[in-house]
């Protein structure tokens, strides 16, 4: 994927979902857990040294999965590498499911398919299409039939864990 590190760097700084300092390992094979500043900033994952005000890096949220490791540990791979895992290691059990949740709904996907959930909620309730007034309703991302089978049936509250 390309990205424009100058941009990146500018969204490093923004106002976080949730931040809070995690111990992490990276993928490679020998890689030791180290304390790391970890940041949400909409569908990224920033991390930085703790002593530090550039990221080290970033992990795009999407078409990846959150998994719970270990008590107090979570790991975050990718569909298109899944033996490729980020470990993140929280404080307390809480933590860890507070930012698996958050994790899990950062993603654009997830976004466009709890908009879909509610667009037909309101649909049945009130008999408009909510979007209609924005000129929007008939655009194909915001239709059901545009959502792949497995997504059609989700609710929010039955999310599955990959986030597409």
């Amino acid at each position: 994927m390309r990205y424009n590190e100058k941009e990146l760097r500018a969204l490093s700084r923004q106002p976080a979902e949730m931040a809070a300092e995690l111990g992490m390992r990276g993928p490679k094979k020998g890689s030791v857990t180290k304390p790391r500043l970890v940041k949400l900033v909409v569908n990224f994952l920033f991390y930085f040294r703790t002593d530090e005000a550039e990221p080290l890096g970033a992990l795009l949220l999407e078409r990846c999965r959150i998994t719970q490791e270990e008590p107090g540990g979570f790991s975050i791979s990718f569909i298109e590498d899944p033996e490729r895992k980020y470990y993140f290691e929280c404080c307390t059990q809480e933590q860890c499911q507070e930012w698996m949740e958050a994790l899990r709904r950062a993603s654009y996907e997830y976004m466009r398919r709890s908009l879909i959930f509610y667009r037909n909620e309101i649909q049945k309730m009130t008999g408009k299409d909510p979007l209609e007034q924005f000129g929007i309703s008939e655009e194909t991302r915001f239709q059901l039939s545009s959502l792949p089978r497995e997504g059609r049936s989700a609710c929010l509250g039955s999310q599955p864990d990959e986030v597409d």
